[in-house]
């Protein structure tokens, strides 16, 4: 009868051993991530702060009901000279309330701006998933044209943070004057590999948000601004979602962090903005109908 000398089967015992001791801990450390990605991903803000009326702006409120039936709430800043009419995607924490340096830059740029709260933020209903966002923000666009009756080559989509996903994302469904994305990231597996390198590998992620590959679909020109000094989301992976674009396409460098890098920036960036609007042309059709993007 053959076997194992007793050396040798002591050490495949412990090896089979140790491997099942790794598998079960990465077994349950994916089981904790599952549990815990929502809450370090999304951080929204219930009580609304302030109000464009506190920021010297005329508004209209905005009730809107994604195709899901999720009620969303926002605001519609109007100018009187608009040139265009800013869709505005905030990053993953606050809600619209925590936007109004942003939206008098839009402003004095002359463009009317709508601003949407995502699900679970604001005064928006549900819970914040990134099929729901997604949702919400073909929500906005759908009032613009089908409600306000705004010209789709006229709509400049605008997204920061989380909410340049959000934006490449509706991006690449409709057509568009241009697209603007602000200190966003390339996808959620490269900013897991920058936060958990190596473990990055074996972690399972609830969610995509491959902002590059829906940036490389869009026809509209595209403008990327990221900061070299932003200590959340790496310049490397700004960059990385900037070389995703298709031509025309600028890239432009914000100075301070994430969060008060355009602020920082000023008078450049609103410089930077002002040029970019300025030579915006219709956007072409997109590569699919609006109807069949919206069933993919």
């Amino acid at each position: 009868m053959l076997g194992l000398p007793p050396s040798a089967s002591g050490f495949v015992s412990g090896l089979l051993s140790g491997l099942g001791w790794i598998a079960s801990t990465i077994l349950l450390l994916n089981a904790a991530m599952w549990l815990l990605q929502p809450g370090m991903v999304f951080y929204p803000t219930r009580v609304l702060d302030a109000t464009p009326a506190d920021w010297g702006l005329t508004f209209e409120e905005v009730e809107l009901t994604a195709r899901d039936g999720t009620r969303l709430h926002g605001w519609f800043i109007p100018h009187p000279d608009a040139t265009h009419t800013l869709l505005f995607f905030h990053g993953n924490a606050g809600n619209i309330s925590h936007r109004g340096d942003s939206i008098a830059i839009f402003h004095r740029l002359g463009l009317s701006a709508l601003i949407i709260d995502y699900r679970g933020y604001g005064r928006s209903s549900g819970r914040p998933s990134e099929a729901g966002i997604y949702l919400d923000a073909l929500a906005a666009r759908d009032h613009l044209v089908e409600v306000r009756g705004v010209d789709p080559a006229s709509i400049l989509i605008f997204g920061r943070s989380l909410g340049a996903s959000v934006a490449a994302d509706l991006a690449s469904r409709v057509s568009s004057a241009g697209v603007i994305l602000e200190s966003g990231f390339s996808s959620a597996r490269d900013m897991a590999r920058h936060l958990y390198p190596g473990l990055h590998r074996v972690l399972y992620l609830r969610f995509d948000f491959d902002a590059a590959e829906r940036l490389s679909r869009v026809r509209s020109p595209v403008l990327v601004l990221h900061s070299p000094d932003d200590e959340i989301v790496p310049y490397a992976l700004g960059r990385k979602l900037f070389e995703a674009a298709r031509e025309p396409r600028r890239f432009v460098d914000l100075r301070g962090d994430h969060n008060s890098g355009f602020f920082a920036s000023q008078p450049d960036y609103e410089r930077s903005l002002a040029a970019f609007i300025g030579s915006l042309e219709p956007s072409q059709p997109p590569e699919t109908s609006d109807e069949s993007a919206r069933n993919r």
